[in-house]
């Protein structure tokens, strides 16, 4: 699952869990956590001399630099729970996605959208721990993000309501299992 930050797609995270059964795929990251983020639980945080050890010896599936800080989804543990029959549930950038299309073809492909650039805006804002200036960052990336989801996820999803963008991934994922 991808989409632009302030799309909603980890509250939508958060929520599917309790519903579908999948394992989500935790992130290693070298931006700092944010209030509330749990160390291992929402992503491993780690130094980039770390991530970039990560890189080197190939240990992970995918990864990307996104607004000057790394993300990456370590290819072990997806490995293991995917041989285990599970499904696994990665949230990952755009950058991150085309990797996994071009390595795993049959991974079921969801990007959340927003309903408009307005509304992203308008979450970005009242998050309370983004800057003017990574607002506007953001917003750009979000931009080209959108122009290249419909050629390369399987789905869309518009998070307007976020019950109802809850009830479609969930449907997507067990109409793919």
């Amino acid at each position: 699952m991808s989409g632009p930050s302030g799309s909603g797609k980890t509250s939508i995270i958060r929520r599917l869990l309790d519903r579908v059964d999948i394992v989500f795929s935790v992130s290693a990251t070298t931006r700092p956590p944010r209030p509330g983020e749990t160390q291992g639980v929402d992503y491993d945080f780690v130094t980039t001399e770390e991530f970039e050890e990560m890189i080197e010896r190939d240990d992970l599936l995918e990864w990307a630099i996104y607004n000057g800080n790394h993300y990456g989804t370590p290819s072990d543990p997806v490995d293991l729970e995917i041989s285990a029959g599970r499904g696994v549930l990665l949230d990952i950038e755009i950058d991150g996605a085309r990797q996994v299309r071009a390595h795993r073809p049959d991974a079921l492909m969801i990007f959340v959208a927003p309903p408009s650039t307005k509304v992203l805006e308008q979450r970005l804002r009242s998050r309370g721990d983004t800057s003017s200036q990574d607002i506007a960052s953001r917003l750009k990336i979000a931009e080209s993000q959108l122009e290249e989801a419909p050629t390369l996820f399987d789905h869309i999803v518009v998070n307007e309501a976020l019950e109802h963008a809850i009830d479609d991934v969930a449907n997507l994922i067990i109409g793919s299992g």
